[in-house]
């Protein structure tokens, strides 16, 4: 199993801006775009994305609503996969399965087509997001793969909000690239 260097690990956590404050007064948001405009800490990232999961004998990956798709259109492209989204309700232009989960402050619906995976029974698929938080996004999504007839092999973030807990939700093998307590 492909694990990080301190010093890769640095040079990504580095590239990740802090805002104070943001989406509300106590929130301290983890800004990605910082990372996606740095091409060293994206570099790195990536590349040590390809090398876990080259190994994996995935069929497909699958991004979380929008900045999973980024991460996991990347990855895909280098392992030579196909991709899937897991969008908001509403935006998905076909027959779609839809799991609603709870928010801090309300609750939202997933959605993905119900042929994402071309029909393919028992497809392997590693789900991607850039944030583990509490874990109700994550846990739908993995409900929306399981619809699909497709399983997932393990769910990759690329930071985990540790003292949230949220891995209590995610009920196959995860893997964060960071952890922030």
């Amino acid at each position: 199993m492909e694990v990080l260097s301190p010093q890769d690990k640095e040079c990504i956590n580095r590239s990740i801006r802090d805002i104070p404050n943001f989406p509300k007064e106590g929130i301290l948001f983890k800004d990605i775009s910082t990372l996606l405009s740095n091409t060293e800490a994206l570099t790195t990232l990536m590349n040590h994305l390809e090398k876990r999961y080259a190994s994996y004998n995935l069929d497909y990956i699958a991004g979380i609503d929008a900045r999973g798709f980024i991460f996991g259109s990347i990855l895909a492209d280098r392992l030579g996969l196909g991709f899937v989204t897991i969008r908001k309700q509403g935006k998905l232009p076909y027959e779609t399965y839809s799991q609603s989960y709870d928010l801090e402050y309300g609750t939202d619906t997933l959605e993905i087509h119900t042929d994402a995976f071309a029909n393919q029974s028992a497809a392997r698929v590693l789900l991607i997001d850039d944030l583990l938080a509490t874990g109700g996004t994550a846990k739908a999504a993995l409900k929306l793969i399981e619809q699909c007839g497709a399983a997932c092999v393990e769910a990759c973030f690329i930071m985990e909000l540790t003292f949230l807990e949220g891995w209590s939700e995610v009920q196959v093998p995860r893997y964060s690239v960071l952890d922030i307590n």
